[in-house]
């Protein structure tokens, strides 16, 4: 039930097992097993405590008392009975290992059972003290999916946004979209938070004079002495991180807003700190700012005309990935027909497995536009779905 490689303080001395011997003989295996409950009890050995009970029960039921052999090898009257002690047992235990706030070990009993809210419940109670050792609840809640946000807010607040940033970007969170955006909202506000009180902190000892309601884009405005000698406020790497998840998996919202903030910041950086990315990205944070302020529905035919340019100059040289993202794009500000328009234009002989965005013959079949289909699948020198766009036009 526990790590085998911890092994127990021994609970019993040798006078305690002559108790239990004497137990035996004097009032028989009932009342040695209760001997033993309490004994385990008082020395708090849940372990064994547990074992204790089904052995127990199966003595009620008169069967063999070896409580870790195969539930399948009692006789089938006892199945129901015993299944029943094991829940019992479990619950106990579990239930004290809770109250103790020993959470790993309450987990295996809870685990065994297929009964995990008890632990979620007190997982959702948990504010660890200064002291107190995280790791088994962010492992649980985690790793273990049982309580996710709580387990990366632990991660945050107690290891830092190098370790959140890592969590998330380890993770595969594309089946849990409302967790992803969540942990990335988070680190865009933690990000956000700490840059705006470290340019704060620059900015006063430089005598500048601030409003308490000063933007972060705003404030890099204020001296180009925050900037010189490729000075820079908070980890590179991590502001490209948090501004790269932004970009490709937020909607609009508090989170984007962070990370628009965090651009304008990116896009003062020293060039040889912002990275070298790929089209459509290659003018680094200002293509991330444009990209987002589409996003929040900020000069929304501006940054789409400069990700369609970028999409075209790609494409004419053999390359799709900037129309994808283009297309991507379109279809987070809900234009759903311009971004079938962009699909016929740039991916017409793509499969659409091959994407990071839907293909022409996924939105065209959304868009029921089946001559669409009819041009993609001869594209791609598809006769069967070509003919089948035909039948299906019909």
């Amino acid at each position: 039930m526990f790590d085998p490689d911890e092994a127990p303080a021994p609970t019993l001395d040798a006078a305690g097992y002559e108790r239990l011997k004497g137990a035996l003989a004097a009032r028989g295996p009932a009342a040695a097993i209760d001997e033993l409950i309490a004994e385990l009890r008082a020395a708090e050995d849940f372990q064994n405590l547990f074992y204790a009970l089904l052995m127990k029960k199966r003595v009620e039921l008169g069967v063999s008392p070896f409580p870790t052999g195969p539930a399948s090898e009692l006789p089938a009257h006892t199945h129901e009975p015993y299944e029943d002690a094991i829940r019992a047992a479990g619950r106990e235990v579990g239930g004290t290992l809770l109250a103790r706030k020993e959470y790993a070990k309450a987990w295996a009993f809870y685990r065994m059972l297929n009964e995990p809210e008890p632990v979620r419940e007190a997982l959702e109670a948990f504010t660890p003290g200064p002291d107190d050792d995280v790791y088994p609840v962010i492992e649980i809640a985690w790793q273990n999916g049982l309580l996710p946000k709580k387990g990366f807010d632990l991660v945050l607040d107690r290891h830092g946004i190098c370790s959140a940033i890592t969590m998330v970007s380890g993770s595969d969170l594309a089946s849990n979209p409302d967790l992803r955006e969540y942990c990335i909202t988070k680190l865009a506000h933690a990000l956000h938070a700490q840059l705006s009180e470290r340019i704060r902190t620059d900015l006063a000892g430089r005598g500048a004079s601030l409003s308490p309601h000063a933007t972060v884009a705003e404030m890099v405005e204020l001296d180009p002495a925050l900037f010189a000698d490729d000075a820079y406020h908070i980890d590179t790497s991590h502001l490209s991180s948090v501004v790269q998840m932004a970009v490709m998996n937020l909607p609009a919202g508090a989170g984007v807003n962070a990370a628009r903030e965090l651009c304008a910041y990116g896009r003062k950086l020293a060039p040889n700190l912002q990275g070298s990315n790929d089209a459509p990205f290659d003018e680094n944070y200002d293509d991330y700012l444009a990209y987002l302020n589409v996003i929040a529905g900020e000069k929304v035919a501006e940054g789409l005309a400069r990700f369609e340019a970028k999409a075209a100059r790609e494409a004419a040289e053999g390359a799709t990935y900037a129309a994808q993202i283009y297309i991507n794009l379109l279809l987070k500000v809900n234009r759903p027909a311009d971004a079938l328009a962009a699909a016929k234009r740039f991916l017409l002989a793509e499969d659409d497995r091959n994407l990071i965005c839907p293909g022409v013959s996924e939105l065209a079949r959304k868009a029921n536009d089946f001559a669409a289909l009819a041009d993609a699948a001869q594209a791609r020198h598809d006769p069967v779905n070509y003919l089948a766009s035909l039948i299906a036009a019909r």
